[in-house]
């Protein structure tokens, strides 16, 4: 595999690859567990709050200068109301916390770290921000449901070796239509936390 190399961007940086960052979030949220039927408009007015937000922070990998991976990362108080609203609900302070968006990256180019460097980044992202936790979600799907491939190795292991842990107590409700839907439905995001000081 060749070199790739790891950017973080943010404000003007960001912008000038928001289509690149556009396209790879459909492309890798089409498959399995997350079933996204995305649209470029959607993706673009989406990932312009990154650049907007004063702690908006995309890392990402670049193989020459395609775009194959990414990773988003903000203050949880600059996040939307619906992802804020578990923490809001158990009384959990927003203000120390930084909330990891998404980590996408293109099938070809995993298992060799590039995901383990996103979190770095991001946490490395959180520390200059002076937050002390990080927090993201993942979608909870049915283990019955008739997409879920045979072969799918959920990546709670990976999340827990960067020092992650689940919190069934705060789940959000995050609405997408999914392929072969032609409405939005809502979907269960489990929360994930860590305490970069523990």
């Amino acid at each position: 595999m060749a070199v790739i190399r790891i950017e973080r961007l943010n404000g003007a940086g960001l912008l000038e690859r928001l289509d690149d960052l556009a396209r790879l979030r459909i492309t890798v949220f089409h498959d399995w567990p997350y079933l996204y039927a995305g649209s470029l408009d959607y993706e673009r007015q989406y990932l312009q709050r990154y650049a907007a937000a004063s702690t908006g922070t995309i890392v990402v990998a670049l193989d020459g200068e395609q775009v194959v991976g990414a990773a988003t990362a903000l203050a949880l108080e600059e996040e939307a109301d619906y992802v804020q609203a578990p923490f809001l609900a158990a009384s959990i302070d927003l203000a120390p916390i930084f909330y990891f968006g998404e980590s996408v990256l293109l099938k070809q180019y995993r298992g060799h770290g590039i995901g383990v460097e996103f979190f770095n980044q991001r946490e490395a992202a959180a520390r200059q921000f002076g937050k002390r936790y990080c927090c993201f979600c993942g979608v909870q799907r049915p283990d019955n449901h008739p997409l879920k491939p045979a072969d799918y190795v959920p990546l709670d292991g990976f999340w827990g070796k960067r020092g992650y842990a689940r919190r069934p107590d705060l789940v959000a409700g995050f609405s997408w239509t999914d392929i072969g839907e032609t409405t939005q439905s809502t979907k269960p995001m489990v929360y994930w936390m860590r305490d970069l000081a523990a």
